[in-house]
């Protein structure tokens, strides 16, 4: 499985993706990750990737160019023969599921793009393929969601356990 990350924060997925059996699922090759840092596509002196919100409204939002440029670039970057599963992780999206897991495990790339601010501008959803949430609250950023996914998703992969009856007997299968 290959996954790419859009953050601003990919210094927050070093130990993640070293430790516990995630490590080990890269070491082994059952999974790929790249992280793509979205101020690299930021515009200007400051690189920004933000701006107040188009229709107005408080705080600040993802902007709609830079966010869609780092899913292009980290689509490119993973160089999958498909397109990859294009997901932003938000607190309006659909509930994340041991069965949505199951789901996304079988694809073989994923793009998750982590939020910031007060979300994405409007025009980044025409631009991805599913919206996932962790439940009803609120994150400072999408990092965390992420690594919920990846982790939730990676351990249902055939080998990354060691057990394959172990995610047969779970709570949620």
């Amino acid at each position: 499985m290959q996954v790419a990350i859009v953050t601003l924060f990919p210094e927050l997925f070093g130990p993640f993706l070293e430790l516990s059996f995630v490590g080990r699922a890269i070491a082994s090759g059952a999974l790929r990750v790249h992280l793509e840092t979205m101020r690299q596509h930021g515009l200007g002196k400051h690189l920004n990737v933000d701006d107040t919100p188009y229709g107005g409204g408080s705080g600040m939002v993802m902007r709609a160019d830079t966010t869609v440029a780092a899913i292009e670039a980290a689509e490119a970057a993973l160089g999958s023969p498909s397109r990859p599963h294009r997901v932003l992780l938000t607190p309006q999206g659909e509930r994340f599921t041991q069965a949505r897991a199951r789901s996304l495990a079988e694809r073989e790339a994923l793009i998750l793009t982590c939020g910031r601010y007060e979300g994405f501008d409007e025009r980044v959803r025409h631009f991805v393929d599913e919206e996932l949430s962790l439940g009803d609250f609120v994150l400072t950023g999408g990092e965390v969601a992420a690594m919920c996914v990846v982790e939730a998703c990676i351990r249902l992969l055939p080998g990354v356990l060691g057990n394959a009856e172990s995610t047969s007997e779970e709570s949620f299968s």
